[in-house]
């Protein structure tokens, strides 16, 4: 994001997957100023953020967290009954993992948005909050598309939430994670789509926006599963993030399934790009951020960024499981935990994303 937004708005924005019979899984985000990405000066002399606790949020997956300007941080994520969209909020990052949580919307019991409810991600674009999430029909459990709620409440505890509808890409295909940044005055959408004629679950796409939830168009490819980290299980790119630092904006996506072999991928532009032209975007060759033995953390992925309480610190936010091994279907394992954990950067402005942390030992363990 870079304008179109609030003043005084960091943020960041979030996903996952799957696919039965023909289809994957993942879901979605929109905001208005800088994308994923982490911002606000902090005011001198303000104490270091305590250090963060991990897992932070217990069984909650595809892991949203946006930091607004009344100095709360917003939590969403994916339930696993797959069945609503929660809420949290707290004025550190730590209490979001103890802060009350309410459920803001609700499947439908029949019909559009009546299954799989994936991936939400909360935005503040033009005075209102919006929410991306995914989900499916509920007699038609697998053609998964994106869809946008709004609330004109500026407390997005409170208001009404209106269903703006469907958010309609250029296929009526399987689409889910979509997330939303702004740069250089144009808003973006990027989502996970599959494209008719296309071996493989789903790629990530960009377009432009008319509004929060429609597509200006042209709808462009930015990456499509080609290294085998990617296709592991599934042929997958999915959850797509933006954090723009260092005159570069950085993408990230998850891959492959989503056991132990889900991992993030990355792509990046220069801020002075053309970012619909794919040949703007390059793809690094090896996943960034990788499933680890010693730390005993499995999965990580469908990620999005925030900034610390510091104003200063960007913070890397992801789901992982605690395990390798996963009896039945990893959809219907309800154990991936939301994860924080400091971004680190290279000497040539690019994020080093290190290995995802061990679990907070606590006394008596």
């Amino acid at each position: 994001m870079s304008r179109d937004r609030d003043p005084a708005l960091p943020e960041p924005p979030s996903r996952r997957l799957l696919l039965k019979g023909a289809a994957a899984a993942g879901a979605l985000a929109a905001l208005p100023a800088a994308p994923g990405v982490a911002q606000a000066a902090a005011p001198a002399g303000r104490p270091k953020p305590a250090p963060f606790v991990n897992p932070l949020v217990r069984n909650r997956a595809d892991p949203h967290i946006h930091r607004h300007k009344d100095g709360f941080y917003y939590f969403t994520a994916t339930a696993p009954e797959y069945d609503r969209i929660i809420l949290r909020r707290s004025r550190t990052l730590n209490g979001l993992g103890t802060a009350a949580e309410s459920v803001i919307w609700r499947a439908h019991p029949t019909g559009p948005m009546g299954a799989h409810i994936w991936a939400p991600e909360l935005h503040r674009i033009g005075g209102k909050w919006y929410i991306y999430f995914a989900s499916a029909p509920a007699e038609d459990v697998w053609a998964i598309r994106i869809w946008v709620l709004e609330n004109a409440h500026p407390d997005p505890f409170k208001g009404t939430w209106v269903e703006k509808g469907q958010v309609k890409t250029a296929w009526e295909t399987f689409s889910l994670d979509a997330t939303t940044f702004t740069h250089r005055g144009k808003r973006y959408l990027a989502w996970a789509q599959h494209e008719p004629g296309l071996d493989n679950n789903t790629g990530i796409f960009l377009s432009e926006m008319a509004n929060p939830w429609t597509l200006k168009g042209p709808q462009v490819r930015l990456s499509t599963p080609e290294y085998d980290w990617e296709c592991i299980g599934f042929k997958v790119n999915e959850g797509p993030y933006v954090l723009k630092r260092n005159g570069r904006l950085f993408m990230t996506y998850s891959a492959s399934a989503t056991d132990s072999n889900y991992c993030m991928g990355l792509l990046t532009a220069d801020a002075d790009s053309h970012l619909l032209d794919p040949m703007s975007w390059t793809k690094s060759p090896t996943p960034v951020f990788t499933s680890n033995d010693t730390t005993k953390q499995y999965g990580p992925g469908h990620n999005c960024f925030t900034v610390a309480e510091d104003g200063r610190t960007d913070v890397l936010v992801y789901h992982a499981r605690q395990y390798k091994q996963i009896n039945g279907d990893p959809l219907n394992d309800p154990n991936r935990h939301t994860r924080v954990q400091k971004l680190g950067w290279k000497a040539d402005g690019t994020p080093d994303f290190g290995i995802p942390v061990a679990d907070t030992t606590t006394a008596g363990d």
